[in-house]
């Protein structure tokens, strides 16, 4: 049988006059070119490098905190380069006088729902505030000493990404204790969709706090002032709130992360599928913490192992201490190992394919979902839908009225195209 290659070879070195063979080597470059150039394309345009978070611009906002005396909402996600916030502002002679921190702690290596303790930065001697645990709302006594707040936190921009509830709190903190607020807005590396059923306000947790989807695509500077101006967050009106923006950021580009928000999102493709995989965390499913690859993989030792190619077992290591059937073979599949596999399979949408299947190949169904899953999904209906079997295009139907109603607020308060 003649090889694609010999058939061009004879094609080539057959009695075609010169024209002719220059006629088909034009159109094959330009045949070539054409079924190469989506590829080339797709992997050098999927991030803008152009984009600037608001602390890679001090000249908007050292002038408003110079001669006041500030306080931090930070983290380890808050640098401008290799730089953290914290020394920028203090080499400027800014007066840093506390900082507070969320979830997963200072420098952002705490287990999930681990306390974070307050403490003292050794570095610079600044007291350290912890907002997750008991003290998740900034004290009247934390703030005595403040003129401003500037929060700078890498989010995710889903809903049960517990740093938006940090916000909320820190918001309404400032509002009573009539302290500005400046938002030093960063890009939403999942602004660039919106989907999934709207929370009823019934479940609120701390994981959801307010009727939103669970991509709900802004940043926090833009969800902040729909909190403020839903009336959504207590003393949200009365708030002294500055937002400074990005630069070159829409809610159509993809902005690729300098560092990781949190221990288990250690890759992009993680942050991408994070929106869908951490329903499981309301499951006896585990999303691979523990392993090399968290958040990007799924599995159970009670899936059928004859339904899956994939298996795992998670150990204890750092930011997963403990994790879900630690030591034992867990059967399920990587949902992809590249930021561009992630993505084809998510398709601009929250994917419930993994979920469902799942569920349909886990042997003891009555354990399958935890008390934790309604207040991820927001209600009782996903779970009660996919218990009776109602199929994907349905479930996702149901969610549609909420979905439409929640974009119709989200317009009015967008900062970015």
């Amino acid at each position: 049988m003649i090889s694609y290659r010999n058939f061009l070879a004879f094609i080539w070195c057959s009695g075609m006059c010169s024209i002719c063979r220059d006629r088909f080597r034009a159109a094959l470059f330009f045949l070539c070119f054409v079924l190469l150039l989506p590829v080339y394309s797709y992997g050098q345009s999927l991030y803008d490098t152009s984009i600037k978070p608001a602390d890679a611009l001090p000249e908007h906002y050292l002038p408003k905190v110079k001669g006041k005396r500030v306080a931090l909402v930070i983290n380890q996600t808050s640098v401008i380069g290799n730089i953290s916030l914290l020394d920028l502002l203090r080499n400027s002679g800014v007066n840093v006088v506390r900082i507070f921190v969320p979830e997963h702690g200072f420098r952002g290596k705490e287990d999930a729902g681990a306390n974070v303790e307050s403490s003292i930065d050794s570095a610079t001697q600044i007291p350290v505030i912890s907002l997750y645990g008991k003290h998740k709302k900034p004290a009247t006594a934390d703030l005595a000493d403040v003129d401003i707040v500037v929060y700078d936190l890498q989010d995710v921009g889903v809903r049960f990404y517990t740093y938006i509830s940090t916000l909320q709190y820190v918001m309404e903190a400032c509002g009573q204790n009539h302290r500005q607020l400046m938002i030093l807005d960063r890009p939403n590396p999942n602004g660039f969709y919106v989907d999934g059923p709207v929370l009823d306000t019934a479940f609120r947790s701390f994981v959801g706090m307010q009727p939103i989807p669970i991509v709900y695509g802004m940043t926090a500077g833009e969800y902040a002032k729909m909190l403020a101006g839903e009336r959504w967050c207590t003393d949200g009106a009365s708030l002294d709130l500055v937002v400074i923006k990005c630069a070159n950021y829409t809610h159509a580009k993809k902005y690729k992360l300098p560092v990781s928000p949190s221990p288990n999102l250690r890759t992009m493709a993680a942050v991408y599928a994070y929106p869908s995989l951490c329903l499981f965390e309301g499951t006896v499913v585990s999303v691979g913490r523990g392993t090399e690859w968290p958040f990007q993989q799924y599995g159970s030792p009670d899936l059928d192992s004859t339904k899956y190619t994939g298996s795992f077992i998670p150990r204890s290591s750092e930011g997963a201490k403990s994790p879900p059937h630690e030591g034992m073979r867990c059967y399920g599949e990587i949902v992809g190992k590249t930021d561009e596999d992630v993505l084809k399979r998510m398709d601009n949408r929250l994917c419930l394919d993994w979920l469902l299947r799942a569920y349909t190949n886990y042997s003891d169904k009555n354990r399958f979902f935890n008390a934790f899953f309604v207040k991820l999904a927001g209600s009782q209906d996903m779970e009660n839908n996919i218990k009776n079997g109602v199929p994907e295009p349905v479930i996702r139907t149901n969610w549609q009225p909420g979905l439409e109603g929640f974009k119709k607020i989200r317009k009015k308060y967008l900062l970015y195209d």
